[in-house]
């Protein structure tokens, strides 16, 4: 029996190295436009402003550095809305059970970087726990379907033929209505309320559900705008329930790509062993030599 996982360690370092090299393709030069942009903004600046010299300019930029690791937006001035108050701190404890983590606000205290690291500690395997009873219930159904349709005893053909189209049209509304719930519908709200376009919201969207969680697009940040209250709150929401359909749609593909390399490496087995059942059916066979004893 030949084992695949050879090949998928292979084929999943293929795979990093082929994201790595059109990452870099794609990117690389758009980062060396953005640097040189800003320094020529920045030789602007003190052409403009003579007074200053260019290492009081570096420290300003330190500090607006340091502000924006701290969670503090540059932008605006100190009327803006607290990254503390009771619906950014909500979404702050779901990033942080659900292993987002944006980075682009974190603990500053002492107290609070040690209280984050006991809450994850327990935090993270409640999250699981709770997605993973979530998904079940989500997948109860759908395995009850599939056990209908192959109960023993059901020989007629159309029978069953109807069970099969009941049970692919049943998986077919699940992933349509969660992908309307949770990908497409989505990125038009915060589209609305962010003015981002619409691929910078789906772009969120999936980065936020799959827990990658960049950082780059976070809801509820801009201080130009005027949020409601629990906006943040109910994304916390939205994220717990989309982050247990996604985790359920990643794993059915993960189970089907298993049993594809599966089938085919069987497959392969049984074209070898045919192969060599053929050769010995066809080789002559050979002479006995009796050995006395």
């Amino acid at each position: 029996q030949i084992s695949w996982t050879p090949l998928l360690v292979l084929g999943y370092l293929f795979y990093l190295l082929l994201g790595a090299m059109v990452f870099q393709l794609l990117e690389k030069q758009a980062e060396t436009h953005f640097r040189d942009q800003f320094q020529l903004e920045k030789l602007n600046f003190l052409q403009n402003y003579t007074c200053l010299d260019r290492q009081a300019l570096e420290k300003f930029v330190q500090v607006l550095m340091e502000a924006w690791e701290k969670g503090v937006n540059p932008e605006g001035n100190s009327t803006n809305p607290s990254n503390w108050d009771f619906s950014n701190s909500f979404f702050f404890a779901g990033t942080v059970v659900t292993t987002i983590g944006y980075g682009n606000l974190s603990p500053s205290t002492v107290a609070g970087q040690i209280f984050c690291v006991f809450y994850a500690l327990f935090g993270v395997p409640l999250n699981l726990a709770f997605l993973n009873q979530l998904g079940k219930g989500l997948n109860a159904h759908l395995l009850t379907l599939e056990r209908w349709v192959q109960k023993p005893g059901r020989a007629q053909v159309q029978y069953q033929f109807i069970i099969c189209f009941f049970y692919f049209k049943t998986m077919a509304i699940f992933l349509s209505t969660g992908t309307l719930l949770f990908l497409v519908f989505p990125p038009l709200v915060f589209s609305y309320v962010e003015g981002w376009s619409y691929g910078e919201g789906f772009y969120f969207t999936f980065i936020t559900l799959s827990t990658i969680g960049f950082g780059d697009y976070v809801v509820g940040t801009n201080p130009n705008k005027h949020y409601i209250p629990v906006y943040r709150s109910l994304t916390a929401i939205w994220i717990v329930f989309g982050l247990a359909w996604l985790a359920l749609v990643f794993n059915v593909g993960a189970d089907l790509m298993e049993k594809f390399l599966q089938l085919k490496w069987h497959k392969s087995d049984l074209n070898l062993a045919e192969r060599a059942t053929t050769k010995l059916e066809d080789e002559p066979e050979q002479p006995r030599i009796h050995i006395p004893s």
